[in-house]
Order: structure tokens, then C-alpha cells, then sequence
């Protein structure tokens, strides 16, 4: 008894919270390294493990917990549906297999929002993008310098010398490059709030930023202008006055939809200026294969399986038309109308949309810097989900629900509840983890 009282001591401690947020974000953060260290199986059993000890502290620290806050309306919808999709999939295995792949992270992402606000989930992001870029370059620097060698069970190979591309710890040039991008905002974020030494923030920008480099990436290229745009026009609508704010939220939001038209209808001489013309006939193809076979069940879809398997149809008749062994649309919203349907895209736009209109006004509104990195953290993930299917799994979709889920808490129908008496004159409910102070 006086064990377990022990151990509900450990597991209600803020210093526990924090510990485990950093394992959970490392660990995402690491697939790629730790898959290939540990394989399947030992990936499978550390995550596992971190579910365990998250459902845990949700046991232990349940007086803190309301239900209506547990996670955004949409994402518990958006779960139920693709989980429901297994009745019509090919194979029911895989459907809950690839369930899983977004259930996981989702439910590591409920538990780190719960229990650690804002400034300190940025910190804990901040703290592990340092050591695994730290290591990365270090890794890159031994194997394209040292060593002349790569390091083909990393992944690593060792083009520093020859000024890329490198991929790090992250199995590949687009996954780093977009990790160097979250850790640019986060770092910036860190030197903005002043929750770290100038000196370390300074070490932090500069190795992301020449990480970024050479990645000799196209596509981060185009995240770097995206997010770069978003935080000029964020910072704009933040020294607005609030009398003109909406105003000038309206002609933002209409110069995007504008600025969004004319990059797909100008998208050919968009690419050929990027250079990136082989990267968009390859997405082309399999893209025009892919809207072909969503035609057949265009409402439900396929059946939800993640990544995809093989040997099974449709995917491997994608494999068949493309000529290339594809495990993904390479594209967010592609993979979800071929598995999800219809009922799918619409679902997971609510759940995307409306977390990053509340993360913006939020981060209009309030002063403190910490909350641009919410909006300017979707906004990158939506971004990248144009051009891979990544967020729909690892510390990809992690973000998307922390993010989400944080501006749920600060700014939605849930805060209301907590902030309204209830009938009969009773006193309000307390405001709890909804409007605490970031």
C-alpha cells in the first residue's frame, strides 16, 4: 500500500510531467533512429510503455481532468470514423494497424497537453531539437568528413563534404528539413520569451538553420517562405489595434484563399522555378492514379490502414500504374480521400481548421510571444502535408493535436463551461488548466 502511494506521489509530480514529456517528444522525434536500433518490435514495446504511464497519471491525476477537455470535439470524431472504416476495408488487420499509427500519438499528445501548458511544451521541443540536431551534425560531420563512410543503419549518407543533401537521424532530407523548420519557430520562440540564454538560443537558430542548408531541399525551401510569411503577417496582426484587427484578419484570411488559387493554377511554372520538376511528376502521376480509384467509393473510401501495406488492393495497383513502390500518397489529404472517403477530408479539415483559427486568435490577442508558436507550428505541418503523407503518424500528428488541443483549452466552448454558473446560483466551476497563464 504505502508502494503505491509512493508511486501516485511520483506520477502527480510536476517534475514526473515534465520528464515524461520529454521521453514522449524524444521518442517521436527518434522513430527513425530508434526503429533502426531497436526494430518494430522494440519501437512498439517504448511506446507502448509510454501509453502505459501516461493512462497512469491520467488515473492519478483525474481530480484535475474535466472530459470536455480531454481532446477537440473533431479529433474524437475523426478517430471514431476512420476506426469505423474497418468495416468496409480489405483488411480489418491493417485498418487497425494503421488506426493505431494516429491513436498513439494522439493519446501522448492528450496527456502532454493536459498536464504541461504552452511555454513548457516549447521548452521540452526545444530542449530534445537541440540533441537530436546536435547529434545529427555530428553524425553528418563523422561520416561525410571524418570518415569518408556512411552509415547505412542510420541512413546517414555522409554528402557534407560535397554540400548535401544529409538527412541526420531522420531517415531522410524532407523529414529533417522539416524538423529544422519546427526548431527555427521553437528556438525563436525560446529566445523570444526568454526562457533560455541568449547564447544557447543563438547556438540553437544557427545550428537549425544550417541544417536546413544543407538538406538542399526544394520543398523546405517553400516551408521556409510559408512560415516566414506567417510570422511577418502574425506579428503584423499583433501590433494592430483591436478596433482594426478583425478587419485586417478578414483581408489576410482573403488574400491567402487568393494566394492558395493562383498557386495551383500557376503551379507548373511554380515547380520549374523551384527546380523541383521530377519531385512533381512523380506526385502528379500517382496522384491523377489515386483521385482515378477514390472516384470508386468516393463517400467512405477504401478503409484506413496508414501507411500502406502490401500486397494489398488498392495500394498495390497504385504500385502497378505508377511503376514505383509507393507507401503513401504523398500527400495529407490524397491519403485520407483514398482510405477515409469524403467524410474523412471533412472531418480532418474541421479538426486542422479550426485548431489553427483559434491558435491565431489567440495568439492575436494575447501578448505574450509563446503563443505565435501554436499557429506557426500548423500552419508549417499544413504545409508539409501538401507534399508527404508524415503528419499522418510520429511527431507530426503529435504536434497537430498539442497544438490543437492547447488552443481548444485557451479558446473554445470548453473554457466557456468551466468560465459559466450553472443553474440554481451554484458558484461558477473553477477556471482550471483552460485559462491558466502560459
Amino acid at each position: 500500500m504505502r508502494a503505491l502511494t509512493r508511486l501516485a506521489q511520483v506520477l502527480n509530480s510536476t517534475a514526473f510531467a515534465s520528464a515524461y514529456a520529454l521521453t514522449v517528444i524524444g521518442a517521436l522525434f527518434a522513430t527513425h533512429a530508434v526503429r533502426q536500433l531497436m526494430g518494430d518490435a522494440g519501437l512498439g514495446a517504448l511506446m507502448t510503455g509510454l501509453c502505459v504511464i501516461g493512462a497512469a497519471m491520467l488515473v492519478v491525476r483525474r481530480a484535475e481532468l474535466r472530459a470536455v477537455e480531454i481532446m477537440p470535439t473533431t479529433l474524437a470524431v475523426l478517430l471514431l470514423w476512420l476506426l469505423a472504416t474497418a468495416f468496409w476495408s480489405p483488411s480489418r488487420a491493417d485498418t487497425l494497424g494503421g488506426w493505431l499509427q494516429l491513436a498513439v500519438p494522439t493519446f501522448l499528445a492528450v496527456v502532454v497537453a493536459q498536464f504541461r501548458d504552452t511555454l513548457q511544451t516549447v521548452r521540452a521541443v526545444g530542449d530534445v531539437l537541440r540533441f537530436l540536431l546536435a547529434a545529427s551534425l555530428g553524425l553528418e560531420i563523422l561520416s561525410g568528413i571524418l570518415l569518408d563512410v556512411p552509415i547505412p543503419f542510420l541512413g546517414v549518407a555522409g554528402n557534407l563534404a560535397t554540400g548535401g543533401p544529409i538527412q541526420g537521424l531522420f531517415g531522410s532530407r524532407t523529414a529533417l528539413g522539416v524538423v529544422t523548420i519546427i526548431a527555427l519557430i521553437t528556438f525563436l520562440v525560446e529566445w523570444r520569451t526568454r526562457s533560455i540564454p541568449q547564447g544557447l538560443s543563438i547556438f540553437s537558430v544557427a545550428l537549425a538553420a544550417v541544417l536546413a542548408v544543407f538538406t538542399d531541399s526544394p520543398i523546405v525551401f517553400v516551408m521556409a517562405l510559408v512560415s516566414g510569411a506567417a510570422t511577418a503577417t502574425l506579428a503584423l496582426v499583433r501590433r494592430a489595434s483591436a478596433r482594426v484587427r478583425p478587419t485586417l484578419q478578414w483581408i489576410i484570411a482573403s488574400l491567402v484563399a487568393v494566394g492558395l488559387l493562383l498557386a495551383y493554377v500557376f503551379r507548373r511554372p511554380l515547380v520549374y522555378w523551384l527546380n523541383a520538376e521530377p519531385d512533381f511528376l512523380t506526385r502528379s502521376q500517382l496522384w491523377n492514379v489515386i483521385l482515378d480509384l477514390a472516384a470508386l467509393r468516393p463517400v467512405q473510401g477504401w478503409g484506413w490502414v496508414g501507411t500502406w501495406p502490401d500486397g494489398l488492393s488498392p495500394y498495390s495497383y497504385v504500385r502497378i500504374f505508377t511503376d514505383r513502390d509507393h507507401a503513401s500518397a504523398l500527400n495529407v489529404w490524397m491519403d485520407v480521400l483514398l482510405q477515409a472517403g469524403a467524410v474523412g477530408v471533412v472531418l480532418l479539415l474541421a479538426f486542422t481548421g479550426l485548431g489553427l483559427m483559434r491558435a491565431w486568435l489567440t495568439a492575436s490577442e494575447r501578448r505574450s510571444t509563446v503563443y505565435t508558436w501554436t499557429p506557426l507550428i500548423l500552419i508549417v505541418l499544413l504545409a508539409d502535408s501538401v507534399v508527404t503523407s508524415a503528419t499522418l503518424g510520429g511527431f507530426g500528428w503529435f504536434l497537430f493535436v498539442v497544438c490543437a488541443t492547447r488552443a481548444s483549452l485557451l479558446r473554445g466552448w470548453r473554457g466557456e463551461i468551466g468560465r459559466r454558473a450553472p443553474a440554481g446560483g451554484a458558484p461558477a466551476l473553477p477556471e482550471g488548466r483552460a485559462e491558466r497563464p502560459d
